[in-house]
């Protein structure tokens, strides 16, 4: 049994990207977060100690998006996953990287990356 929690949304201003503005200047990074993980313990203790605490990990990703500037915003999601399965419950998490002010020189509405990446697969 596999269960989820799902944070999106969340939001920093970053310094991320290949071009030297992009590092300069910095622009507004969104990333949604959804962890599998079981819930019975939480379920049945109502404990926050025997779930993921979604707001202290919000936090780690909105320092990660404000963190240390990467090129890719593979990187940046990669590092978000990283994050997230340190947590002990978190079996496999899925993250995708928002980049709305992307340089791109047509009109578009959003440009993302999504990685899935499973507890074996960590390091």
């Amino acid at each position: 049994m596999t269960d989820e929690i799902s944070i999106s949304g969340i939001r920093a201003v970053g310094y991320h990207g290949v071009y030297d503005h992009e590092r300069r200047d910095g622009q507004e990074f969104v990333a949604d977060v959804v962890l599998s993980l079981s819930l019975d313990a939480a379920s049945r203790s109502d404990d926050v100690a025997d779930t993921v605490h979604y707001g202290e990990l919000a936090e780690q990703v909105a320092a990660i998006l404000s963190g240390e500037p990467v090129n890719l915003l593979e990187t940046l999601a990669r590092r978000i996953a990283d994050a997230a399965l340190t947590f002990a419950l978190v079996d496999a998490v899925t993250v995708t990287v928002h980049k709305p002010q992307a340089p791109i020189p047509v009109p578009f509405t959003d440009v993302a990356v999504t990685v899935r990446r499973r507890r074996e697969d960590a390091g």
